[in-house]
């Protein structure tokens, strides 16, 4: 299980150095400003591919130029 800690956006530019040890370790930090979230620091480390299946996806014609008519009713 992931340790989340949540700092003020003052008191983690204050700590940032000792902020990206604890995140190097695994924890993940939701940093604050008038109480509110306002961003998450995670290690790049800690994204893992397939844990949402299904949740995107690309159409067969992705590939397919645009027709003619996309163009002209666009503008």
């Amino acid at each position: 299980m992931m340790l989340t800690t949540t700092i003020d956006i003052n008191e983690a530019q204050q700590k940032l150095k000792e902020l990206l040890i604890l995140v190097a370790g695994g924890a993940e930090i939701v940093i604050t400003k008038d109480n509110s979230p306002v961003a998450r620091l995670v290690s790049f480390g800690a994204r893992v591919a397939g844990l949402h299946p299904g949740a995107i996806w690309t159409s067969k014609d992705f590939d397919e130029p645009l027709s003619d008519e996309f163009w002209l009713n666009n503008k």
